[in-house]
């Protein structure tokens, strides 16, 4: 493990600085604030521009340049809410008021699950407010244990994962933490994963946005093989900053799912498929800014043909 810096500390107390200065402001400002930020890392640093600009161009290959370039500013718009928002919520959501700021849709579903005798697994990605899914399940009184990756700056990560654990969401570690995966599902618990990173080149390989992307193995054996019904589900944003709409909107059940499902890449499939669904639905809220679409295996088929 590395052990933290002096300059670890210092990046941790801007940030905490910068946090306090958000919660001090109105929501309007921020909204403000985030939409002329956004103008400034789209247009004039172009932060990552050209990995936005290519994901865009292949995944919405109807838009326009224009219509790219605008969705990218509206993506960084999102990012900035989606801190704004991180930084007010333990401030302004609580049990008795939930309601005013969460439109619940699929809560059927959800509290079923969240209810059952029996493990369950609940899929989402870089969509909406993912941090605020996490916390609102959490006010609702539905807690989750949440695979989520650790910062390389310790200081950091402890402050976040504060943020996290307010309402009694449990992390556990991306690198080391699979024993203790296993010990939630075995006590009938509910595992949370963002599911749209790249996983690598020995990962189950499926069609998301019409391109081959990388998905873990992992959640669909799990569901599989500890009998635990895979939920796919999203928070986003509606019209205005700390106003979501929560959607548990797709149930895969390992017992009647069929056999269309049944298999580790079919299922994979299918909630990779769902994900992509939600995402077409607002795509300003997706970070574009992944590098999701990597696959080295035709360049590495070519290296092994040229070698043999």
């Amino acid at each position: 493990m590395r052990r933290p810096r002096i300059g670890d500390y210092l990046v941790y107390l801007l940030v905490r600085i910068l946090i306090a200065i958000v919660q001090a402001i109105r929501l309007e400002t921020g909204q403000l604030l985030a939409r002329r930020m956004a103008r400034l890392f789209a247009d004039v640093l172009k932060i990552r521009g050209g990995v936005v600009d290519d994901n865009l161009r292949h995944a919405l290959p109807e838009l326009s340049p224009a219509d790219r370039r605008q969705l990218a500013r509206q993506m960084w718009e999102h990012l900035f809410l989606l801190v704004l928002e991180v930084a007010h919520a333990p401030r302004k959501i609580h049990e008795t008021n939930w309601r005013q700021f969460v439109k619940l849709r699929g809560e059927d579903d959800l509290v079923r699950l969240m209810i059952s005798d029996r493990p369950t697994i609940v899929v989402s990605g870089h969509f909406g407010n993912f941090e605020a899914g996490g916390y609102l399940l959490g006010v609702l009184g539905f807690p989750t244990f949440t695979v989520a990756r650790k910062l390389d700056n310790p200081y950091l990560d402890q402050f976040v994962n504060r943020f996290r654990k307010a309402t009694g969401q449990v992390i556990i570690p991306k690198k080391g933490g699979y024993d203790q995966i296993l010990d939630v599902l075995e006590n009938r618990g509910t595992m949370m994963f963002l599911a749209d990173q790249y996983a690598g080149e020995k990962a189950c390989w499926v069609e998301f946005f019409h391109r081959p992307a990388s998905v873990y193995k992992a959640i669909a054996l799990l569901s599989l093989h500890h009998d635990a019904p895979l939920a796919v589900s999203y928070c986003r944003r509606l019209d205005r900053p700390m106003h979501f709409e929560m959607n548990c909107f797709a149930v895969a059940d390992p017992r009647t799912a069929g056999s269309q499902i049944g298999s580790i890449r079919e299922l994979t499939q299918w909630f990779t498929s769902q994900l992509e669904q939600a995402v077409r639905r607002a795509p300003e809220q997706y970070w574009w800014v992944h590098r999701r679409w990597k696959d080295p295996r035709p360049e590495k088929r070519k290296r092994q043909k040229q070698a043999a």
